[in-house]
């Protein structure tokens, strides 16, 4: 197994390269190797729904994608990544559907947060509703209809496929090390912490990076992957100061600000929001510009002004290409007001030269770079996909076939992004120090250095030329 390493990691699905893992390690080992240093592949477990994210089982890998085996052959040549759904498991899992069956005589029955149990009166208060972190305009819960004919409220947080834990319980305390040990066992030298912040739930509060039960929970999930040598990383999208508290503990972090920070900067020749957080952010983290989900703008409040954020939010339906706000409502099952659905070359206007400037500030950025499948190719909008099934979020979901995949690397963008990858992956100066250089706030200068060796960019965002000089 490979461990975890300062080399740019890809983020993929399983079957978003080619068909399937085979195809997926066949291409990465044909075009990438000396790029990619590590891959994500997002979850490719059997699930019920949100691509991947209601998984039924962790012991198993989907058939469609492959086995283990699959998952062991990446393994030999690059450090992965696994998503853990620890707010989460499936509603079609053989333990929701053995608590529906037996109620309380199920062995899961104490894995579910059931309402009756959590709340004083068995309901919240319309005082306690409105203070939860919540994704649905009411309490966040599903109606269990069991088997004997009776209902019951239980706590879920996202999609109706997608039951929450009850993470303080011994069952959940167990079944969490069992999938925990199951996936470093198969090689995860990172496990991504899906929906985090969410884990943690104490009536009267925000149900939403509970302090200090956050920090006992980690701690017990840090100490399961401690001895198979696997790194944690929370995910969570929100105030950048939840990020620093969490580096401040010494756990990675992401760096969720840079992508909508790199628009606003590249869309107004202004440098000096970026700036600031380049100064004040967490180095022990993984940079973004572009993920499976949308691009985050709760992730900069107080890092852009709010007239910032609204213009720069705006104005990627303007300067972005093929993008429309309607592919950001119901009409396309997209109620996230945090996200703005998109690849991120085409919110830069499928501009090549916005695009690698952009890449290589995130290149030489403080902390492990993360590049999404499509922006690895420089994608665009996938309007096609978007169009055939009606949800935001695919139009930067596309399906490469090998076929595709092979004429996409020819492009000069993509083999100009490469080329800055392995510059970033063999480069000994990114081992070491990050440093800002003084200048006006058209422009940008990073100087990363180690011992006598560095790496210089200069980066000019009117004209979005850029240098690199290195030792």
């Amino acid at each position: 197994m490979r461990k975890l390493e300062n080399k740019c990691m890809l983020i993929t699905y399983a079957d978003c390269m080619g068909n399937n893992l085979k195809d997926l390690k066949y291409v990465l080992d044909k075009h990438f190797k000396d790029a990619i240093g590590g891959v994500h592949v997002l979850p490719f477990f059997p699930s019920s729904g949100d691509r991947g994210f209601a998984p039924t089982n962790y012991h198993v890998v989907d058939p469609a994608f492959g086995d283990w085996s699959d998952i062991d052959a990446l393994a030999q040549n690059y450090y992965l990544m696994f998503d853990y759904m620890i707010n989460h498991i499936s509603a079609q899992s053989e333990y929701y559907k053995d608590f529906l069956e037996k109620k309380d005589e199920s062995e899961y029955k104490d894995l579910f947060i059931r309402y009756k149990d959590f709340w004083d009166n068995g309901e919240p208060t319309p005082e306690e509703v409105d203070v939860i972190y919540k994704r649905k305009p009411r309490a966040p819960y599903v109606d269990a209809k069991f088997f004997d004919g009776t209902t019951e409220k239980v706590w879920c947080t996202f999609d109706e496929e997608q039951i929450d834990i009850n993470c303080k319980s011994d069952r959940a305390k167990a079944f969490i090390r069992d999938n925990l040990e199951t996936l470093c066992k198969h090689n995860a030298a990172l496990v991504r912490l899906d929906a985090f912040a969410y884990a943690t739930k104490k009536a009267g509060t925000s149900c939403f990076f509970i302090e200090p039960d956050i920090w006992e929970f980690i701690g017990e999930c840090d100490k399961i992957v401690e001895p198979f040598g696997t790194v944690l990383l929370p995910e969570i999208h929100e105030h950048y100061t939840m990020q620093k508290k969490i580096a401040g503990k010494d756990y990675y972090v992401y760096d969720f600000a840079l992508p909508m920070l790199l628009i606003n900067a590249l869309y107004y020749g202004q440098t000096q929001y970026l700036k600031n957080w380049l100064r004040i952010c967490p180095r022990k983290q993984f940079t973004t510009l572009d993920t499976h989900d949308g691009i985050g703008v709760v992730d900069v409040k107080d890092l852009l002004p709010d007239e910032e954020i609204e213009r720069t939010k705006e104005d990627i339906f303007k300067y972005g290409a093929n993008v429309k706000k309607i592919y950001n409502t119901a009409a396309y099952n997209n109620l996230d007001i945090y996200q703005v659905n998109c690849s991120y070359y085409s919110a830069l206007g499928d501009d090549d030269k916005a695009y690698l400037l952009a890449r290589a500030v995130q290149l030489f950025a403080p902390g492990i770079p993360q590049i999404y499948y499509v922006g690895l190719l420089a994608g665009q909008n996938d309007l096609k996909l978007l169009e055939e099934t009606k949800v935001g979020r695919n139009i930067n979901r596309h399906y490469y076939t090998i076929e595709e995949i092979d004429d996409e690397i020819k492009r000069p963008v993509v083999q100009s992004l490469l080329d800055l990858m392995r510059f970033r992956n063999t480069h000994r100066a990114f081992d070491g120090s990050f440093e800002l250089e003084e200048c006006d706030d058209k422009h940008l200068v990073i100087v990363r250095k180690n011992g006598g060796d560095f790496a210089r960019l200069v980066a000019d965002f009117e004209s979005k030329e850029f240098e690199i000089t290195h030792s």
